[in-house]
């Protein structure tokens, strides 16, 4: 949804073949063709995980456990990447239900990201993928296009991150620790799905690479948030009460639980600091005194802190996308950095945030 730096080059027309989608497909065997030519009928209907001890092409377990044939995905992995569940996160995200990294894996996210289409699409709302869903979200347009890379690319590139704050503090600037992971990033994609789709890369200043055909920020003004613990989903609603956009979230934790009822954005800023204070958030390693962090998208908060009325909760970004809805914070909200500055973007002061 971010527009990148840049530029994509589009190929006007679309590449059909015969690509035997319905099957796995290896990270290391996907294309830019496959991808944009991938039915979407072959992902199941409803996601269930297959066990990673079980041969997909097959319906006995390769272990010595007892496992229900029935209950997994067969011929469908979802321990691999597909070009068709590809396909489908890039139209997910286009569409404002975001579903988090593209890496081409079924879960949690995408069916979430799913439902949340539903309700803006006014289809009954179950997650599933069926004939109605994939009419609705359904392009011929490419999924996967071609970019540059400029020497920007290269500039927020600042080497390994140190865990230890102290040591962050120190930092001018928390960047990316490669070109990969800022790239990645930048078109909302898993960084080894990526080098998946240019397995002879350099990632070098000048040098085309592919990359997820993401289009334009949703635009519009937000009048409320819903903040949904079950589903791990934020979501912003218009002042006509249509869904405007959806993201996956980490919404705190059972040792660090966010808050309850409803509350208000007090002001947004993007590119911040952060202000690490043992007595007020927690402790890290054995940092016991007040420390100054500076602004990156590796930072605690990544590249957005949307400010709450209840002290010391935010709405904010990440330095690990991958993880998002998957681990607990600190008690404010997560978010993929992408995620982050495009809600800060439909977001005034005043804007009611309700937690589920």
């Amino acid at each position: 949804m971010s527009p990148p730096f840049g530029s994509l080059i589009f190929n006007g027309a679309m590449i059909w073949c015969s690509i035997g989608a319905a099957f796995p497909v290896a990270a290391s065997s996907l294309t830019p063709e496959m991808i944009n030519a991938a039915p979407l009928d072959v992902i199941p209907a409803i996601y269930t995980p297959t066990p990673k001890d079980i041969d997909p092409t097959f319906t006995a377990s390769t272990a010595l456990i007892s496992v229900d044939p029935a209950a997994v995905a067969l011929p469908f992995d979802t321990n691999t990447p597909s070009a068709s569940v590809a396909r489908l996160q890039v139209l997910l995200d286009r569409a404002g239900a975001s579903p988090g990294v593209i890496d081409g894996l079924d879960g949690g996210n995408l069916r979430s990201a799913l439902a949340a289409f539903e309700a803006m699409q006014g289809l009954n709302v179950d997650g599933k993928i069926g004939s109605q869903v994939i009419d609705a979200i359904d392009d011929p347009k490419q999924v996967i296009g071609s970019y540059v890379i400029t020497g920007q690319d290269i500039s927020v590139v600042v080497g390994a991150i140190p865990k230890d704050y102290a040591q962050m503090a120190q930092m001018k600037y928390l960047g990316y620790a490669t070109v990969t992971e800022g790239l990645a990033e930048r078109f909302h994609m898993g960084e080894d799905f990526m080098k998946a789709l240019n397995p002879n890369a350099r990632y070098v200043e000048g040098e085309t690479i592919f990359v997820a055909d993401l289009g334009v920020n949703k635009t519009g003004k937000a009048v409320r948030l819903e903040v949904d613990k079950t589903q791990g989903q934020i979501r912003a609603y218009a002042a006509d009460d249509s869904l405007l956009v959806a993201y996956p979230a980490t919404i705190g934790s059972e040792t660090n639980p966010s808050p309850s009822g409803t509350h208000t954005v007090k002001t947004v800023v993007l590119n911040p600091e952060y202000t690490y204070n043992p007595k007020v958030n927690f402790q890290q390693g054995n940092n016991d005194s007040v420390l100054t962090l500076p602004p990156g998208p590796n930072g605690p908060v990544g590249t957005v802190w949307i400010d709450l009325s209840e002290p010391t909760f935010g709405i904010h970004g990440t330095p690990e996308p991958s993880r998002i809805d998957k681990t607990g914070s600190h008690g404010c909200v997560r978010l993929t950095n992408w995620d982050a500055e495009e809600l800060a973007k439909l977001l005034t002061k005043d804007v009611l945030v309700e937690f589920m």
